[in-house]
């Protein structure tokens, strides 16, 4: 597809050319496991990598990879590799980097779940992440160490919507021989492609708003090309592979991340995606900038009603004039804030309780992304296994609620968080 086509366009079409043998419009799905080979030697050609092709679902499948090549195409990336959930895409990522000693330094304002898998489960496996204020660019500076491998956040923090300045952040990763990777999941690539502002690696839980519709899990994560050749903090790309040969990855150019990460990392751990779920996922991405254009309308309305709301301290909202984040949300995100917030009810936890169990049209659900408004206490669920100091850390409180804002009619929105408010 042409580079210079429309987003929207991208969309509908990118990554599927058309079915010679059927002529079918959408994409198909290929539900099988395994492929056959012309001969002998075409098999050996596919398993020592000198051919491209289709060997077994866990390293590739057509349906697959109609997928990736439409996100590859709207994230303006290199190449693209899909996984079961946007967790396994960040595991398998952070380990294609990294072994046992090596080192990363990531945002302490993201997802509950990513700080877990961080900092509990890489230590397992002797990979140090140290969390820093992603507002404090020299917290990033003083975190390097010749083991420091990776620099990770959230271009949109999960829950309190902080915007991290990815260019400043990657300036600093870069001229240290660093990559970057975003997690670009709250603002998709319709909001921001944080390839071109310097990111290096971007990864999504698809199973949100790429998808759409709360019934699919999937992952992806997007190549930007970074240069492992000859980078001494590289050696798993730069030394020959045992288990192929003595190929070296760093020799196979642009798309060297994506290709160790499936011909290696997704052969051994196999998390792979399922096709059906491919399949679903490329009906979300179809019409992803109008659930997004929708849903972020509604959310800059509904932060400005609670920001008037007698009943609500604080409303964390880079879309609102008076958030500390609007001004590099006009420059990341001038199409809108996104739709996921944070806001502070006055009182204790049981007053956010109260209020959320008033609410009728809007569920209690441990989910974003979806075309249904949603919230959740994220001190009790999301981010309930972080001490008492990472949640202030991560500015969450006892009456800190996070909403996802879906397509919904606004006025019956405001009216249910307006019901719930006056209990």
């Amino acid at each position: 597809m042409q580079k210079n086509y429309g987003f929207e366009t991208k969309m509908v079409h990118a990554g599927y050319d058309g079915d010679e043998a059927t002529h079918s419009v959408t994409p198909p799905l290929y539900q099988t496991n395994a492929y056959y080979f012309d001969d002998v030697e075409h098999a050996k050609s596919l398993f020592e990598l000198s051919k491209s092709g289709n060997i077994y679902t866990r390293l590739m499948n057509p349906t697959n990879n109609f997928l990736e090549e439409r996100i590859t195409a709207l994230e303006d990336g290199v190449a693209s590799l899909a996984f079961s959930s946007g967790h396994a895409a960040m595991f398998n990522s952070f380990v294609n980097l990294c072994q046992a000693g090596d080192e990363i330094v990531s945002s302490a304002n993201i997802y509950g779940g990513a700080i877990n898998m961080m900092g509990v489960s890489l230590k397992r496996l002797c990979i140090n992440v140290k969390f820093v204020d992603p507002d404090d660019f020299s917290a990033w500076e003083n975190a390097i160490t010749d083991k420091t491998r990776l620099f990770f956040t959230e271009l949109i923090g999960n829950p309190n919507a902080n915007i991290s300045d990815i260019e400043k952040i990657g300036e600093i990763a870069h001229r240290h021989g660093i990559p970057l990777m975003v997690d670009g999941t709250l603002n998709t690539p319709y909001l921001c492609r944080p390839l071109e502002h310097g990111a290096d690696i971007v990864v999504h839980s698809a199973t949100k708003f790429l998808s759409g519709h709360g019934q699919v899990m999937a992952g992806i994560v997007v190549d930007g090309g970074f240069d492992y050749k000859n980078n001494p903090r590289f050696p798993l790309f730069n030394e020959p592979d045992v288990s192929y040969h003595g190929i070296v990855f760093a020799d196979l150019g642009k798309a060297a991340f994506i290709m160790r990460l499936r011909a290696l990392i997704m052969r051994d751990l196999g998390s792979c995606l399922a096709p059906f779920n491919a399949f679903m996922t490329l009906q979300g991405v179809e019409t992803l900038s109008l659930r997004i254009e929708r849903a972020c309308e509604n959310a800059l309305k509904i932060a400005k009603f609670l920001e008037a709301h007698p009943e609500v301290e604080t409303v964390n909202y880079s879309g609102l004039e008076s958030s500390k984040y609007n001004a590099l949300q006009k420059k990341y995100l001038p199409k809108g804030a996104g739709t996921v917030f944070t806001f502070n009810i006055k009182g204790d936890r049981n007053r956010a309780a109260r209020f959320m169990d008033s609410l009728t049209i809007i569920r209690n659900v441990a989910n974003l992304g979806d075309i249904r408004t949603q919230v959740v206490h994220p001190a009790t669920t999301t981010h309930s296994q972080l001490s008492a100091k990472q949640l202030n850390d991560s500015h969450i409180c006892e009456g800190t609620v996070r909403i996802s804002v879906g397509i919904e009619s606004v006025e019956d929105l405001i009216g249910d968080l307006e019901k719930a408010l006056a209990v």
